[in-house]
């Protein structure tokens, strides 16, 4: 066996054990800090002043870093397995509720920057590559989902016919309401807001306000005024 492999295993063996003896300690205090002290040497990074609460399952934990003053509450799923090149980055400040299921699943990387909110049950899944900006707002049981079945063969079983990975980007300032979903290859533009139940299916320009099945931009957040002074203090810093 190469020592690679053995070390690949011995990781494998010490996340098992320290999940599965520290995953269910239920006492506030105590559970978390017992979590939090153990799980530094199996994490990628583990930040301080992290609150995981109990029932939480990481899956590959080498491929996952925590920042400062993240909360991770019951339930949740945050799974790097499958992929040597697979990575999850929660950063400082982020604020995962109960339920929340995160997959990078096949050389993917999903990076949630600091200060963004991921609601109750919301679902975060690769393959392809997935962004999420700083000070997001993502409402319980959205989607946000980075592949997509091919299925032009009325032959061949679509589970059989390959998924596109374009890869998705939230970028700042995005508050997506209740039960949004995301789908491969869009981009939505910084201070968006994605009224519930929306299906997003292509780009969102910065700004936007937009709804629907499919979402459809319905008005800016930047009225006429303030987007000359918007296009003026952008200007004045290029120039800066």
């Amino acid at each position: 066996m190469s020592s690679k492999k053995a070390v690949s295993k011995w990781k494998r063996l010490q996340e098992t054990v320290l999940t599965v003896m520290l995953a269910n300690i239920p006492t506030k205090v105590i559970g978390s800090k017992l979590r939090t002290f153990f799980y530094r040497s199996i994490f990628a990074g583990l930040g301080k002043d992290v609150y995981i609460q109990d029932s939480v399952e990481f899956i590959n934990t080498p491929k996952i870093e925590i920042g400062n003053g993240v909360q991770i509450l019951r339930g949740s799923n945050i799974n790097a397995i499958g992929h040597p090149k697979n990575k999850i980055s929660i950063g400082d400040g982020v604020q995962i509720q109960h339920g929340v299921d995160i997959r990078a699943l096949n050389d993917t990387y999903i990076k949630i920057e600091s200060d963004t909110f991921i609601g109750p049950y919301v679902c975060i899944a690769g393959p392809g590559n997935i962004k999420i900006g700083k000070g997001c707002l993502i409402a319980a049981h959205s989607g946000i989902f980075a592949n997509n079945h091919n299925f032009t063969d009325p032959v061949k079983y679509i589970a059989k016919q390959g998924i596109t990975r374009k890869g998705i980007v939230i970028e700042d300032d995005c508050w997506l309401g209740h039960g949004v979903t995301i789908t491969d290859g869009v981009t939505i533009g910084k201070g968006c807001v994605i009224g519930a139940g929306s299906v997003v299916t292509k780009d969102i320009p910065p700004y936007s306000v937009a709804v629907g099945t499919p979402a459809k931009v319905v008005k800016s957040r930047i009225g006429d005024r303030e987007l000359v002074n918007f296009t003026d203090s952008i200007a004045k810093k290029l120039v800066d």
